[in-house]
């Protein structure tokens, strides 16, 4: 485990004038071991002593300024902020006194004044609630607060970074059913990574300067554009203990999207539930495509690609299991106190039920840090929304939204309009976003989290054995035969699949899963950081 910060030593701690009392105590029985050896009211102290120690060392830590990009201010209409859920005017701008009472109870954080608020759905039996709002202010008693932790300011409405955004999402709209595999031949993948190559500011990976189709759609850490597409992690099957997991998945046909028509889209602004649902390919498949990817996200627990990789990587290889042939036998981090001792292995500590558990902490903490810059900080419209408002101000002669020339001449766009007589984004989902601001992304927060964890428990230059990749047709898996893909890069990659599958259903913006990777990166370094304090072992 790497941690910059050193546990403090008791005498550090004693150096709190406000906790003398219980100094007191501790020295006395430091001086009298006979008569407090082991007893159970120095364990008590010793336990007070390190929880102590560790919120004073959260406390002490520089406060960060909470910066927003301003749209809410700038735009009297709101039309640059996230209003999915309340009444809205046949534009699908937000009813002001409805946004103003939002705002009234984000600012109580009472319950009450949550409820009093006025609902867009014109039938109260469809109406969507707002998510979690108050997970917000929810406190944690390891690790940072979640108001010690931000991210920087998104994009702002009319910036030529986020009509770039705006373009990417159509192509990945556009490419939900084109295999993974066939980004490299299709002439639609050759056409995404030239328009996204030559805009005014597009922040993706490229190479060489260019957004190539080995590029496309693809993360920004290390190991995300080694290799396949889709992260090992989620192509192989996953050894659970005497069970087994099968990573064909229940996805859907291709070729459906929904909110492409105005009243459609209006009717899911205002909150209402859809009346439409998802239709299911009945053949299950390997994940092999956006489509497939975006799905995926729609069901998944938040932190269950994590805990399948921790058991890829605990498994041992086993010839002799038909179903997985058992996972991978990663080596643990050099650091873990177990490696080169001959009578005692890791369990509770630094062992496999300790390692499943830690992306569950993780996940949980990351939602709250999130939930705080989503509800309480930024408010970003979802890119759904911004779709409507490209579609009103290209329809709409009298409407003028000061949205980026990229995203108004977009060949994608086009390409949409070809398709549906309309520019609204196509949605992967009949229901579109949640109903929670845009950023930061949930889903990239926990990844960053759990895969930040990982890193710190498992060996990440460790080769992953006999990968594969899926299929066209995600019908089976067939060997990749590339250069080798490392643990620590194939973790990297897992967090770039699942948030930017996100992406691929039309949810969230790139921006969304940059900045709350790094954020859940963040929140993994706290807890690992006040962890620190509480094992008995020595490691590095």
């Amino acid at each position: 485990m790497n941690n910059q910060q050193p546990s403090p030593s008791r005498r550090m701690f004693l150096g709190s004038a406000a906790l003398m009392p219980v100094c007191a105590q501790l020295i006395a029985a430091e001086a009298a071991p006979n008569a407090a050896e082991g007893s159970a009211q120095q364990r008590a102290e010793e336990a007070f002593q390190t929880r102590m120690t560790a919120a004073l060392n959260e406390r002490q830590l520089p406060f960060p300024d909470h910066p927003n990009n301003g749209d809410e201010q700038r735009y009297t209409n709101r039309i640059g902020s996230y209003s999915k859920g309340l009444p809205h005017n046949n534009l699908g701008e937000v009813d002001p006194n409805a946004y103003s009472a939002l705002l009234g109870a984000l600012a109580t954080a009472d319950t009450r004044d949550f409820e009093r608020l006025v609902m867009g759905c014109p039938d109260p039996a469809r109406q969507r609630k707002l998510v979690n709002p108050q997970a917000g202010k929810a406190f944690d008693l390891e690790g940072a607060d979640c108001h010690h932790l931000a991210i920087p300011a998104p994009p702002a409405f009319n910036s030529a970074e986020q009509a770039g955004e705006m373009v990417e999402l159509y192509w990945m709209a556009l490419l939900r059913d084109l295999s993974f595999t066939e980004y490299g031949t299709n002439l639609l993948g050759q056409a995404a990574a030239d328009e996204l190559s030559g805009l005014t500011d597009f922040r993706g990976p490229k190479s060489g300067g260019r957004v190539t189709t080995g590029t496309l759609f693809r993360g920004f850490t290390p190991g995300d554009l080694a290799g396949p597409y889709l992260s090992q992690f989620l192509a192989r099957p996953v050894p659970f203990g005497a069970q087994a997991i099968d990573a064909r998945q229940r996805t859907l046909l291709p070729g459906i999207d929904y909110m492409t028509q105005f009243a459609d889209w209006l009717d899911v602004q205002k909150g209402c539930q859809p009346l439409v649902s998802d239709q299911f390919d009945p053949v299950r498949r390997y994940m092999r495509n956006g489509r497939d990817l975006a799905q995926w996200v729609h069901v998944d627990v938040l932190f269950q690609a994590y805990f399948y990789a921790a058991l890829i990587l605990l498994t041992p290889p086993d010839p002799g299991d038909p179903v997985t042939g058992g996972g991978i036998g990663a080596r643990f981090n050099p650091g873990n106190p177990y490696n080169n001792l001959w009578n005692m292995t890791g369990f509770g500590t630094f062992g496999g039920p300790y390692i499943a558990a830690q992306v569950a902490e993780a996940a949980t903490r990351a939602l709250k840090a999130q939930w705080f810059q989503k509800w309480f900080v930024h408010r970003r419209l979802r890119p759904e929304a911004f779709g409507g408002r490209v579609h009103n101000r290209l329809v709409n002669p009298g409407v003028d939204y000061p949205i980026h020339r990229d995203a108004l001449s977009s060949a994608a766009l086009a390409r949409v309009f070809s398709r549906y007589r309309s520019y609204l984004l196509p949605q992967a989902y009949p229901e579109g976003s949640p109903l929670h601001p845009s950023y930061g992304a949930g889903h990239a927060t926990v990844a960053g989290a759990c895969v930040t964890m990982l890193k710190a428990l498992f060996d990440e230059s460790f080769v992953v054995p006999q990968p594969v990749i899926p299929s066209a047709d995600g019908l089976s898996l067939v060997p990749y035969t590339g250069g080798p893909l490392t643990v620590g890069g194939e973790l990297n990659k897992l967090a770039a699949n699942v948030a930017m599958g996100r992406n691929f259903a039309g949810i969230h913006w790139r921006s969304d899963y940059t900045e709350s990777l790094k954020l859940g990166e963040a929140v993994a370094i706290s807890l690992l950081r006040d962890q620190r304090l509480i094992y008995k072992e020595d490691f590095a």
